[in-house]
């Protein structure tokens, strides 16, 4: 039973792979989007809640310090980091502010924000789109199920066709894994 278990969890996994390998010109673009932004002097934000909230330290941490070649630091920061300043903003401001507040005091045009949501509706990361829309900085998404209103919200959105949280953030890992390996090659190689 157990292994029938195992076997039909990788084996959806795959099928869902699959299945967004058919948006591989997006997550192209999107590497390009990342690519430009760092080579314009701009910074990657990333943020997201729960799992995504990892997520965005991890990936942050992949351009810092390195994903699979020895280069230069490249600046990214993960929104999620502070737990001073997000509690303090979700004490003062509400918690649907503690991205928003971020965006305002450190997003400029020339960065871009990252957004990962398993849902496309976290009142959090709705706020950040609409405060990066009120400063100019452009916000590109990773998003679940059916993109939520997120999806209407920002510049670019790749959505995972899936309502199983576990299978949409393996899978957001995997596509930004695949990005930032596209970005290092490009970036390191010029």
């Amino acid at each position: 039973m157990s292994e029938d278990r195992v076997r039909d969890a990788l084996s959806g996994l795959a099928r869902l792979a699959n299945a967004v390998a058919e948006q591989a010109p997006a997550l192209v673009a999107l590497a390009g989007r990342y690519e430009t932004t760092l080579r314009n002097g701009g910074t990657l934000f990333f943020a997201g809640n729960g799992g995504s909230a990892a997520d965005a330290q991890h990936l942050a941490t992949e351009y810092v310090v390195r994903l699979g070649r020895s280069r230069q630091a490249w600046p990214a920061i993960a929104l999620t980091t502070d737990s001073s300043l997000l509690t303090a903003a979700a004490n003062d401001l509400g918690f649907e502010e503690v991205f928003a507040r971020q965006v305002e005091a450190l997003c400029r045009p020339t960065d871009l924000l990252i957004l990962h949501s398993t849902s496309g509706s976290s009142p959090n990361l709705l706020r950040a789109a609409e405060a990066a829309a009120v400063k100019g900085v452009p916000v590109v998404a990773l998003l679940g199920q059916d993109g939520g209103a997120l999806a209407g919200l920002v510049e670019q959105a790749v959505v995972v066709p899936s309502n199983e949280t576990s299978h949409i953030q393996e899978l957001h890992l995997a596509m930004e894994h695949i990005i930032a390996g596209i970005v290092e090659d490009a970036l390191a190689d010029s």
